[in-house]
């Protein structure tokens, strides 16, 4: 598809592509909240044979939901996950909350809003016009995203006002500031499979999580992208190296999971990027040259990293005799 494509085009393609090619069975779709909008959504749910989803929703629709959700209680469905189900209109609308997801939006929240203030004491020492600082303004709400920006109440000189301490000023909102901590760790999740398990919902969105993890490893680790090819056939051969690479990858992780719990795959391969194949050259008396390929010896920390992980270097390759084209027609 062209790179411009909106994700939100694409899906009603998709659904018929699919079905068209393996059939109408009981599968579920698990999305992004920037994926379906509400109108295929409707087309899912009204579908002669039921098209099942699960997908992320803006938080802020939990302010709708919110007098329903408080007279639910929460169920564990794993370490220090805990969800609530709310049903209404034909869909079924989970609230789960993560220990570890609160800690890291708290930790992202903080930082971004201590360098929002400092960026408008910077602002409110420098002699700006109107303009200028509302051009700058916007540069800082882009920086530290909407859901910041709106924790602070910010009063601004009006349109003929000089930008000066009492024009220009800002203080924390507290009541925002209590509705970010709130919904902190936090995901919302709606779904048309009405009745089902909680633990179950929640398996199925945790598959999402590892689909985009896939991705982050394959443009990341794995460094598929950009892809620069023009013609398909080579675009593709491309996509299936990667793709090998990637099962490879998947590999090592659970290696390491096993073996080396706490290394990643990404310390493992900057561990052993080290260890390098090289091609000796050794030219003979009769102009020919004997070629010796050969792995540099591991380092005492590779060597134990190997023996961890239970695996052993190949036998050095046997050597190679080579012979130039000028001896060869000689001969």
């Amino acid at each position: 598809m062209p790179g411009n494509t909106s994700d939100k085009t694409t899906l009603r393609d998709f659904l018929k592509r699919i079905e068209a090619q393996y059939g109408k069975a009981g599968r579920t779709w698990v999305m992004d909240r920037g994926i379906p909008t509400e109108a295929v959504l409707a087309e899912m749910r009204a579908s002669e044979t039921p098209v099942h989803y699960l997908v992320g929703t803006p938080r802020g629709r939990l302010s709708q939901l919110e007098q329903e959700f408080l007279v639910k209680p929460w169920a564990d469905v794993r370490d220090a996950v805990q969800v609530k189900l709310v049903e209404q209109d034909g869909e079924l609308y989970i609230l789960a909350r993560s220990g570890a997801r609160r800690d890291k939006e708290q930790a992202m929240r903080r930082r971004r809003l201590r360098k929002l203030i400092n960026r408008l004491r910077e602002l409110g020492q420098q002699k700006l016009t109107r303009d200028q600082l509302l051009i700058k303004l916007g540069a800082a709400k882009k920086e530290a995203g909407p859901a910041v920006y709106r924790i602070l109440d910010i009063s601004l000189p009006g349109k003929d006002e000089a930008v000066t301490p009492e024009t220009f000023s800002f203080k924390l909102n507290w009541q925002h500031l209590r509705e970010a901590r709130r919904r902190e760790g936090s995901y919302l999740l709606r779904s048309n499979l009405t009745g089902s398990d909680a633990g179950k919902l929640w398996a199925f969105y945790l598959q999402l999580v590892e689909v985009e993890q896939a991705f982050k490893e394959l443009k990341g680790d794995l460094a598929i992208r950009p892809i620069y090819h023009q013609s398909d056939q080579r675009i593709e051969a491309h996509i299936f190296v990667a793709f090998m690479a990637y099962c490879l990858h998947v590999t090592l992780k659970q290696r390491t999971r096993s073996l080396a719990p706490g290394l990643t795959p990404r310390a493992v391969l900057d561990k052993m990027a080290a260890i390098q194949m090289v091609d000796v050259h050794l030219p003979t008396t009769d102009g020919r040259q004997v070629v010796l390929s050969r792995y540099t010896e591991p380092e005492p920390d590779q060597i134990l990293l190997l023996q961890r992980l239970r695996m052993t270097l190949p036998d050095q390759p046997p050597p190679r005799i080579t012979v130039p084209d000028d001896v060869a027609k000689a001969a």
